[in-house]
């Protein structure tokens, strides 16, 4: 049996008020011991699409209580800064943000991506052409990303993104992105 994220916070969240208020539940929420056969699996998949390569990746990224290793050697690779080839680890945090953003719209997490990681040399290079490249960005780290959701516009990505108060969120309107990093709290437009 499968159960999604939701029905899994749910079910914790009725097992909780339970165990504190003496709430009385149907056997099938109450928390008790599973037998491993049952234990649903947190599995996180996401959907990205690379607007400049034309390449395509869904992968599964976190399995059980991990993330996925050699998910995200490919993901290192699709997120390459498409310019000049040149790759760089990305931050798995990076990934949680993008699936969580979703989940929080109630969507699935398919993504367009505009820019991934960045090499030195191309970020000093698009820091000289646009006061909006910061010339210190976490791009360089692989902990910033620049993206679209499918069936959800800009405005409403940041919006939901900035009601996370996690890590970096840039609304560019006039280009039609939003940048999520793994930074320290903080927004700004572009």
């Amino acid at each position: 049996m499968k159960l999604t994220r939701r029905q899994l916070l749910t079910i914790g969240g009725a097992a909780a008020a339970s165990a504190v208020g003496g709430i009385a539940l149907p056997r099938a929420a109450r928390a008790e011991p599973m037998s491993p056969s049952v234990v649903p699996t947190l599995v996180k998949r996401i959907s990205l699409y690379n607007l400049h390569t034309n390449e395509h990746l869904e992968p599964e990224f976190y399995r059980g209580a991990e993330y996925v290793p050699e998910t995200f050697a490919a993901i290192q690779v699709f997120l390459r800064d498409f310019r000049n080839g040149e790759q760089h680890v990305i931050d798995p945090k990076l990934m949680d943000y993008l699936y969580d953003v979703a989940a929080r719209l109630g969507v699935d997490p398919v993504f367009s991506v505009i820019s991934g990681y960045r090499s030195p040399r191309t970020n000093a290079l698009l820091h000289e052409r646009s006061s909006g490249v910061a010339r210190h960005s976490l791009h360089l780290e692989g902990r910033a990303i620049d993206v679209r959701l499918a069936g959800v516009d800009c405005a409403t990505l940041a919006t939901h993104a900035l009601d996370m108060t996690r890590g970096g969120v840039g609304y560019y309107r006039q280009s039609d992105f939003v940048h999520l990093d793994t930074g320290a709290f903080r927004t700004w437009k572009g």
